[in-house]
């Protein structure tokens, strides 16, 4: 049985209004000395405006849709009935915002249950990705093509992938060259940026918006948790491009990820096996 329309529809614009509300929470600690930092287990940073966001976006969820699942970097699974999963990054690029680097993004995804196809199969069918600090936000929903404005009061335009057709032609970005090292992929690394015509740093879900949005070609990262890609692979996807695994799998759970404008995935993928 087909799902309405207006059940997901629903969620975007719920999403899309949370993830602005939450940037400009996350922009009240922006290089203030309001922000505290700690290091969690897995040594990476965590901040008051990090929690303080993520709270937020999940009092809103549960006021109004109540039976859905939450999945938070933060704070973790809270269970649902609805056959809805909403997973949440409040500051994916932390780094990046404690140092006071705008490349920063709140990332929200959704995943419905029977999506894909078979029962009980789940499948991200919103995404939003809105970067505080520079007023940038884009969307998708299955179906209905990703959306984006570029800075505050600019017009609602389409988002696009480009149309390079090799990595030869095209611009490659990571979030840190320390990823590949830690994870003893520094080879592969060397591999996709001497592949391509330009590389740089654009980091964490900046550089996946960048595809999206035809300003890059391809973003590859060793290390993906589901929270750091669930709001941008249906936004890369309905863009026209592609978001996989390193295998070639369009799954954000198995711990890496590559996203192109499609074009270019198969000779990704080849330099990635």
């Amino acid at each position: 049985m087909s799902v309405p329309r207006t059940e997901t529809a629903s969620r975007l614009e719920l999403a899309r209004a949370i993830a602005i509300e939450a940037g400009e929470l996350i922009l009240s600690y922006y290089r203030t000395d309001r922000l505290e930092t700690e290091t969690k287990s897995d040594q990476s940073p965590v901040t008051t405006a990090d929690r303080g966001a993520e709270r937020l976006l999940r009092e809103r969820i549960a006021a109004v849709f109540p039976q859905d699942a939450i999945l938070g970097e933060e704070y973790g699974e809270t269970a649902g009935t609805s056959g809805y999963r909403w997973i949440l990054d409040p500051i994916d690029g932390t780094k990046s915002f404690v140092h006071g680097v705008p490349l920063f993004g709140t990332l929200i995804g959704v995943e419905r249950e029977g999506a894909a196809g078979p029962a009980q199969a789940v499948q991200t069918v919103i995404g939003v990705t809105h970067f505080p600090a520079l007023g940038e936000t884009l969307w998708a929903e299955r179906g209905s093509g990703a959306w984006w404005i570029e800075r505050p009061g600019a017009v609602v335009r389409a988002a696009r992938v480009s149309n390079v057709a090799r990595l030869s032609g095209g611009l490659f970005s990571t979030t840190s060259v320390d990823a590949f090292a830690d994870a003893g992929q520094l080879d592969l690394y060397e591999r996709i940026r001497s592949a391509c015509a330009h590389s740089r740093g654009w980091s964490d879900c900046y550089a996946y918006a960048l595809v999206a949005t035809g300003r890059a070609e391809i973003a590859v990262d060793p290390v993906m948790k589901p929270w750091d890609s669930a709001g941008l692979q249906p936004i890369v996807e309905e863009a026209g491009g592609r978001f996989t695994d390193w295998a070639g799998t369009p799954s954000i759970y198995t711990g890496n990820a590559v996203a192109s404008n499609g074009l270019v995935h198969p000779e990704a993928l080849r330099l990635l096996g």
